[in-house]
């Protein structure tokens, strides 16, 4: 058995599921039978003789910490997709070991209704989950580039209006780079082929010129390369004079 994480008491119900169906969908997604200990909150994962993929192994204890730590299990299973990670903070140090202070700060990160909570979810595309004293987030690459300087401004006490701002400022440059990078790679892909439909048969005549001049000489023997090496193009003739 391998020791996978360790969740609070109160998760422990979530993490199973009515009648064992969260188990069962976790234990389907990653091919491993989990033994939950209802007491301790200690989860194990029996991963049997068969071969499983190391990247769902690497990623399994992640999924419960995620599932432990607030967030739903349908949502907190995508972490098992490569393109998926997860980051968490504790609020502790950030603002100190006051319970009021964590409540306080906790108050900031979900907003009046939910909403500031919501945009950082909605332009980042993360999902997020507040418990205790952790903030966790799941999302790709970009999403958490975008949701983690947010996250770390209300911490640190900036004002929403300020994060938000710069949220959708960082949200705006990321698009653009990204478009710059499709045209940069569709430029480069359609280049050769408008060249080659201007000037046809310059890319095979490129080829003959670059054999001719390699260091390498024909096998004379070979019937087949000195005729390729003595091939002519339709522009290219053989002309006698004398010296």
């Amino acid at each position: 058995m391998e020791h996978l994480a360790r969740i609070p008491q109160d998760r422990i119900a979530v993490l199973i599921g009515k009648g064992g169906e969260t188990r069962r969908m976790l234990e389907e997604a990653c091919g491993a039978t989990l033994e939950i200990d209802s007491k301790s909150g200690e989860v194990l994962a029996d991963w049997g003789e068969e071969s499983v993929d190391p990247i769902v192994r690497m990623k399994m204890p992640d999924v419960i910490v995620a599932i432990g730590r607030g967030l739903a299990p349908k949502r907190a299973v995508q972490l098992i997709q490569d393109e998926v990670s997860l980051k968490m903070y504790d609020i502790r140090e950030w603002v100190g070991r006051q319970p009021n202070q964590t409540r306080r700060m906790r108050s900031r990160l979900i907003g009046r209704n939910g909403r500031i909570r919501s945009l950082i979810e909605e332009i980042s595309r993360c999902e997020m989950a507040i418990y205790g004293s952790t903030v966790l987030v799941i999302g790709d690459e970009d999403g958490l580039a975008l949701a983690a300087p947010a996250i770390e401004g209300i911490l640190r006490g900036s004002e929403h209006s300020t994060i938000l701002h710069g949220l959708e400022q960082d949200r705006k440059r990321q698009r653009l780079r990204s478009r710059r990078l499709e045209s940069y790679e569709g430029y480069s892909t359609d280049e050769s082929s408008t060249f080659e439909t201007l000037v046809p048969g310059l890319a095979e005549a490129r080829r003959r010129r670059e054999r001719r001049f390699k260091d390498s000489q024909a096998d004379s023997e070979d019937e087949e390369e000195v005729s390729s090496m003595l091939d002519l193009a339709g522009d290219e003739k053989i002309v006698y004079e004398e010296e």
